[in-house]
């Protein structure tokens, strides 16, 4: 089951889980020691009500985050199920909340961000954007991450741009 969290406590929990799923996920895109989040940006994602969790027991074994755009916009990002999850339905279970999210909201669509190298075919990208175009997002526009995000840009490892996709509610 997948439940929002208010517990500041598990910002450290939540930061680790993403860090080292990112940092295989991820794996040369970025300079050395780039970190996808910090127990500080968790603990105000949590703070906003942002962050949806999944637990084994008093274990973290997933995340979301969860935002409202605007336009009739929502948006996930920093999915993450522990690599001792895969292949459970867990990344499933944490999409499908997502969207169940946006809808309560009257969203009409959905949005979600992916980074790919320019250069060279990551197989976790790659798996990656099949999923989710198996599960109905489409990509309707390739970002520049200079435009984007400029402060990313010098941490980078490899050119990227990033996929934005989007899926009707």
């Amino acid at each position: 089951m997948v439940t929002f969290t208010d517990d500041a406590g598990l910002a450290a929990e939540i930061a680790e889980l993403v860090n080292r799923v990112y940092a295989e996920a991820e794996a040369g895109l970025w300079l050395g020691g780039a970190a996808r989040t910090s127990e500080t940006e968790v603990a105000d994602l949590i703070h906003a009500g942002q962050i949806a969790v999944v637990r084994t027991g008093e274990r973290v074994v997933g995340a979301v985050r969860v935002q409202q755009l605007g336009d009739g916009l929502g948006e996930f990002g920093m999915l993450v199920a522990a690599p001792e999850e895969r292949g459970t339905g867990l990344g499933r279970d944490l999409v499908s909340f997502a969207e169940r999210w946006g809808r309560e909201r009257g969203l009409s669509r959905m949005q979600l961000e992916l980074l790919v190298p320019r250069t060279w075919n990551h197989p976790v990208k790659d798996f990656l954007r099949a999923w989710y175009t198996r599960i109905g997002y489409r990509v309707v526009r390739t970002g520049d991450l200079g435009e984007d995000y400029p402060a990313l840009v010098p941490r980078l490892a490899c050119p990227c741009d990033f996929l934005v996709f989007h899926k009707a509610l």
